[in-house]
């Protein structure tokens, strides 16, 4: 990719043809932006629970939360992941989380409608004009934005996309009119459904419950209210193995994973080190059993003081 007035810091793709090629559900590109400043975004706790106020200096946070990102930008590469890194945007707190757009295989994007005002600021018009050079926009739902719907990019939407379903938790952050419209508009079907962090508020993403591989999901079934929940299941035991998450695995992110493709094509799960070490070994082995490679590294700033994790960090280039 080219630099279309936004700073591209780094690229790595060595491989990514061949990645891309070997399978539908992942891919073997990731686009990663690093951050201008970082701290707890204000704008975003009543929603995100698994955010903390900062006791230390924006910083101190800054500093650490950089530190974090790189190495964990510098694992994805070691291990023959294609990605490409951009500068982000100062004003924009939570801007390494790319929430309000996604890729996909036809060669088109979409944009999405999103909640928080300094998080809308993160669609800069040099973000949108770099990304127009490889993709031409299919929906553009940020609209929505002045009647308070929001839909927040693979966020809210967790994609089975071989099976073209998909899975999402309503919240704040994500309105079920807009699931079932771009369902519609992209030719997914839909599973909606209504989740309870341990606090009683909604999860404020579906990816914080859930993550869909290939072969393997891993859910936190029990967080997904009683009435959904075994709808829920029999939907994605219909076409995966499902490894299910405890409620403590939840809060150490262990839903906030992704399958990723190295430059051989192989399968990959990528995940934080807080995710890493609430694993069991029995759902470590059944890992092992599936993906090549497992890929974690310590992220503790970016999970404390932002509240999302390794998936959170990623966007997929498709």
């Amino acid at each position: 990719m080219q630099n279309a007035g936004l700073k591209v810091l780094s690229e790595h793709r060595e491989g990514q043809d061949k990645g891309l090629a070997m399978g539908k559900q992942s891919t073997g590109h990731l686009l990663l932006i690093e951050p201008a400043e970082f701290y707890a975004n204000p704008e975003t706790m009543d929603t995100n629970i698994y955010q903390v106020e900062a006791q230390e200096s924006p910083e101190e946070l800054f500093k650490k939360a950089l530190s974090e990102f790189r190495g964990f930008r510098d694992m994805l590469v070691e291990n023959g992941v294609a990605v490409t890194t951009v500068l982000g945007s100062k004003g924009c707190p939570d801007h390494l989380f790319p929430n309000w757009i996604s890729t996909h295989e036809d060669g088109k994007m979409i944009v999405y409608p999103m909640r928080n005002d300094n998080r809308r600021r993160e669609r800069s018009p040099e973000m949108i004009a770099f990304f127009s050079r490889f993709y031409d926009v299919a929906h553009d739902f940020t609209d929505f934005e002045n009647q308070g719907k929001f839909l927040e990019s693979l966020g809210s939407l967790c994609l089975d996309r071989t099976n073209k379903v998909a899975y999402a938790t309503l919240s704040g952050r994500t309105n079920e009119e807009l699931v079932r419209l771009w369902g519609e508009k992209t030719g997914f079907d839909v599973e909606i459904f209504e989740s309870d962090t341990h606090t009683g508020a909604p999860i404020y993403h579906t990816d914080l419950v859930m993550w869909i591989g290939t072969e393997v999901v891993a859910i936190c079934a029990e967080s997904i209210k009683e009435e959904h929940r075994e709808r829920v299941l029999t939907r994605l035991k219909k076409t995966h193995d499902v490894v299910e998450l405890g409620a403590e695995q939840l809060k150490s992110f262990c839903g906030n994973s992704l399958e990723i493709l190295n430059a051989d094509g192989d399968r990959m799960l990528v995940m934080s080190e807080t995710a890493w070490q609430a694993l069991s070994e029995e759902q470590k082995k059944k890992y092992e059993g599936v993906f090549s490679k497992l890929l974690y590294a310590p992220i503790p700033t970016i999970e404390k003081y932002g509240g999302g994790s390794a998936r959170c960090l990623i966007m997929e280039l498709f």
